[in-house]
């Protein structure tokens, strides 16, 4: 999604900037355990969300995950082009497949 990949470069964009005049730079300077977090947070409400059935809330909160996603990515030095390329490559695998492929942790 281009829209994904310009919410990048504003978030790439505010690192260093003034925590005080931009959420993006207060998420940056809490650390990635704090940006962590909110993405856990966002991912619950829109877990609710969708157990609730609630088609706005589940757009409202999916951006709002999508968000902080792109925080975390920034943060730890991962784009939205090397998720694409991980998708890409998953492209047309079955799941299970994919799954059994992985190396056991």
């Amino acid at each position: 999604m281009e829209v994904l990949e310009r919410l990048y470069g504003v978030i790439q964009s505010r690192k260093g900037s003034d925590p005080e005049t931009s959420y993006t730079a207060k998420l940056f300077s809490r650390g990635r355990e704090r940006i962590a977090q909110k993405v856990g947070e966002e991912a619950v409400e829109t877990v609710i969300a969708a157990v609730r059935d609630d088609r706005e809330r589940i757009i409202s909160e999916s951006a709002d995950l999508l968000y902080h996603l792109s925080v975390l990515w920034a943060d730890a030095g991962v784009s939205p082009s090397d998720v694409s390329a991980c998708l890409e490559k998953r492209e047309g695998v079955s799941g299970i497949e994919e799954k059994r492929s992985r190396k056991k942790e």
